[in-house]
């Protein structure tokens, strides 16, 4: 189950399933995080797991910027979230139905 809300470093995001995810006007998007909104988006027309998938993706970026990381490699926050997701899955009371 994705949390309706995570906190980070002490600051609360907010996590909210929308209809459409639009970064820069390009709506090609699973998931957001806006940072300066606190807000962790993630497409509600996606699987349960895929889901899942994209909270984490999300939630690493949450985790690089209040860690104080303002550039982010998309190609290692996506492996590293994938592994991750699986590790808290298969290892713990995450994501329990």
């Amino acid at each position: 189950m994705i949390p309706e809300s995570v906190k980070v470093a002490g600051v609360v995001y907010q996590v909210k399933t929308v209809p459409i995810v639009e970064i820069d006007s390009n709506r090609n998007y699973q998931g957001a995080c806006r940072h300066s909104e606190t807000i962790i988006e993630i497409l509600d027309s996606l699987s349960d797991d895929r889901k899942e998938q994209v909270f984490i993706h999300e939630l690493t970026h949450a985790i690089l910027n209040e860690a104080g990381y303002s550039e982010h490699d998309e190609a290692l926050v996506e492996r590293f979230s994938v592994i991750l997701h699986q590790v808290l899955k298969d290892n713990g009371p995450f994501f329990k139905k």
